[in-house]
This record gives C-alpha cells, sequence and structure tokens, in this order.
C-alpha cells in the first residue's frame, strides 16, 4: 500500500484545484446534458500520465435514470497522440456496480470496466459504517471487454461473475479526507471458455464527493499467464 499512499498525497495536493474544475459544462451538441460528468486519466500496462505511449483520458458521462432502475451512461477513451477519440459505449450502470451494455458495440474498453462498476450508487455504502470497513460486493457485467483481439474474446458478448472483497485501510492524514480501499477477488466468464481472472485493486475514494479519485486495478488470468493478464491506473481530474 506504501506506493498507494505516495500516489494519495499527489492526488489530494492536485484536489485542491477541483472546485473550479467542477464548474466547468461539458461541450455538446443537443446531446442530453449528464448528471455526472467524469474525466479521468489513465495509464493501461503503464503509470497514468499526461502523455505517453498507452496513456490518454476516458470520460463517463451519467446520463439518468433507466427503465429497470439502472442509470444510462456513456464512457469514451481518448487514446494520447490519436487523431480522435475511440468509440463511446452506452450501458446501464446498477447501483451495486453491475453493469450491461445492451447496445451495439455492446463493450466496455479495460479502461471502463476498472472504474465503472465503482460508480454504482450502492458500491461504497459501507464505509458508512467507518473508513475501516470490510464488506463483499457481487454483481454482474455483461459486455464484451476482452484487451486482446487475438484472444477470439473479441466482439463476443459474455456475462461476467465478478465478486469481490473491500477493505477499507482508513484515512490518510491530507487533506481532504482520502479512504484508502483495498480490493480482492475474482471476474468469472459464463460460458464460452469459462475463462477466469483474479482481481487486485488500491482505491481511494473521497467521501465528500462519493466517487473513487483514484484507482489502480490488476487482473490476472488464472492460472496465471504472463500474456493474459494487464494493469490500469487511473486518476480523476475533473467531474461536473
Amino acid at each position: 500500500m506504501n506506493k498507494l499512499v505516495t500516489a494519495a498525497i499527489t492526488i489530494a495536493v492536485a484536489l485542491t484545484t477541483f472546485p473550479a474544475l467542477a464548474q466547468q459544462t461539458p461541450a455538446n451538441s443537443g446531446s442530453p446534458t449528464p448528471l455526472r460528468h467524469l474525466v479521468y486519466r489513465f495509464g493501461y500496462n503503464v503509470k497514468a500520465a499526461s502523455q505517453g505511449t498507452n496513456t490518454g483520458t476516458t470520460t463517463i458521462d451519467i446520463l439518468g435514470s433507466a427503465a429497470d432502475g439502472g442509470m444510462t451512461m456513456t464512457a469514451t477513451d481518448d487514446w494520447w497522440n490519436t487523431a480522435r477519440p475511440r468509440q463511446s459505449y452506452t450501458c446501464e450502470l446498477y447501483p451495486n456496480g453491475g453493469v450491461t451494455c445492451a447496445q451495439p458495440p455492446y463493450a466496455l474498453s479495460p479502461i471502463q470496466l476498472a472504474v465503472v462498476p465503482l460508480l454504482g450508487k450502492h458500491y461504497f455504502a459501507a464505509l458508512s459504517a467507518g473508513s475501516h470497513s470490510t464488506w463483499t460486493q457481487a454483481y454482474n457485467v455483461r459486455a464484451t471487454f476482452f484487451p486482446g483481439a487475438s484472444s477470439g474474446f473479441a466482439g463476443q458478448v459474455y456475462t461476467w461473475n465478478c465478486a469481490l472483497t473491500l477493505n477499507g485501510k482508513g484515512t490518510i492524514p491530507e487533506q481532504p479526507p482520502l479512504i484508502q480501499i483495498q480490493s480482492n477477488g475474482t471476474f468469472n466468464q459464463q460460458g464460452g471458455r469459462y475463462t477466469k481472472f483474479s482481481q487486485k485493486a488500491g482505491i481511494l475514494f473521497d467521501p465528500r464527493i462519493k466517487m473513487p479519485v483514484y484507482v489502480s486495478q490488476l487482473l490476472q488470468l488464472v492460472p496465471q499467464q504472463s500474456v493474459n493478464s494487464y494493469s490500469v491506473e487511473l486518476k480523476l481530474t475533473s467531474y461536473k
């Protein structure tokens, strides 16, 4: 957790600029104004950075309630040094962290998979009992998100059962009062090859804005094979 604490201190300083950033209104051309507009800087198998290979930003807009109780959301990755953002994905996000992508291309990117479930309304509800709370989180993700096209999974939609244990590690002393959380668990594919991933993540949660401001996730194939593992690091840079 030492690296996580170091990152927390850096983020805590950066977050002091958020009041100004939070007032920014995302540009749109006739699209509905999102209820929440979040921008995370990411690194895919590298550290999150403002520039460099395998870095970029992902923008997440929570648009409103869906008929089945979920929240409609869109997510778009914008990779560094590319001419335009990649395709936007529209899915439904549920309070427990579940995600269903029922519109073509039925997808979440590996970047988005690391953070979108954490935006579920009740995902961190256990922290109301204290910053050292321990709880389990179980939800399903129905989408295609496998990162390697050569694997044969890309473009195929599966349901993944996600079962995680989260441990609150208390707040860091710097302001704002970020809560450190460690997450461990599994992602189990239903159908297909019944692939299984182990998941480890360090999270920093800001109870004032009720969202994660830092995520460092590692997914590894079980049994582990180095070619079937990847990491994602995200840092919240602006929100509305």
